[in-house]
């Protein structure tokens, strides 16, 4: 089940990878996912056109470390601008440029962005194309339709195979779905039959049963944490069979290197919602996160948390 992969002469030492999160997937916490386990993980997504108008916040998204292979997701519609990204300086460090085609969220998708694309294959058949001319190893995130009435998840890999991508990564639902219902397991296994590139499952993975259940009814090379890693970054130990430090500890290591990289304030009001992530279901944790939230700094955050992971 969990095994090196290779993607196109990029070896990862596992087939377990940490989805790009928008907010969250900075490089300490991509850091701390590595060092439990995960075998590859990606940045936030990043707009191509901010990297075009060389806008300094889009570039920060890209901050990245000693971590190899290192991968960067970026977003857009304009298969010149998404070349230009790819062949950038900032996008240099990294070994695979992924593609987000399955963004749900309004403000993307109303740019013709993201998701948008599922309607509209001969563009994004011409980004894929063009990035993959820029020389980079080009991957794909994509879901299975715009509906339930317009599922396109095998011609849609097909498509990217054909344009050249080295991987694809499949989520299991339609994009008026964004993250409710069930995964779609037939759908990721049809676009798995339909191609030979490596195919990355993801949806609904949350524990090691749920995992193994995506390995058996997909076929899939690999499978892709998102959400769970949010509230437990250890599923990573989980699955590959290291141990975990102690959450109290690993929360003390990501705020300081948060504090370190990005400042008091950034990393006061993020470590606040990390950590209301991390208590989600424990005894307690409406009144923790209320004492979280009034943090002022990130002493403060520092002392509330020792409280807690020691509770």
């Amino acid at each position: 089940m969990i095994h090196e992969l290779n993607i196109a002469g990029m070896v990862c030492p596992n087939n377990v990878f940490l989805a790009p999160l928008a907010g969250y997937t900075n490089l300490p916490f991509r850091t701390m996912c590595r060092d439990l386990g995960a075998g590859l993980t990606f940045t936030e997504m990043v707009s191509a056109k901010g990297l075009h108008y060389k806008n300094a916040e889009t570039k920060s998204l890209l901050l990245c470390g000693e971590e190899a292979p290192k991968a960067a997701q970026i977003f857009g519609s304009d298969p010149e601008i998404m070349r230009e990204a790819c062949e950038s300086e900032a996008l240099a460090p990294f070994d695979l440029i992924d593609l987000n085609m399955g963004c749900p969220m309004p403000k993307v998708t109303r740019n013709g962005e993201g998701s948008a694309l599922l309607e509209n294959l001969p563009l994004a058949e011409k980004i894929v194309a063009a990035c993959v001319k820029s020389g980079k190893r080009i991957s794909v995130k994509f879901r299975t339709g715009v509906d339930a009435a317009h599922k396109v998840t095998a011609e849609f890999a097909r498509m990217c195979e054909g344009a050249g991508a080295a991987m694809v990564t499949v989520h299991g639902r339609t994009r008026d779905k964004i993250y409710a219902g069930p995964c779609d397991h037939a759908e990721i296994a049809a676009a798995k039959a339909a191609v030979k590139i490596p195919l990355i499952a993801n949806g609904d993975l949350w524990n090691e049963r749920d995992v193994r259940e995506m390995f058996e009814r997909t076929g899939a090379d690999g499978v892709m944490i998102a959400r769970a890693a949010l509230y437990r970054p250890t599923i990573f130990a989980d699955l590959t069979g290291r141990a975990a430090p102690p959450l109290g500890a690993l929360f003390a290591r990501q705020l300081e290197e948060t504090r370190a990289l990005y400042g008091e304030r950034f990393a006061c009001v993020h470590m606040r919602k990390m950590a209301a992530f991390y208590i989600k279901g424990r005894p307690g944790a409406n009144r923790w996160k209320t004492q979280l939230f009034a943090a002022e700094t990130t002493d403060e955050v520092a002392a509330l948390a020792g409280e807690i992971f020691r509770a």
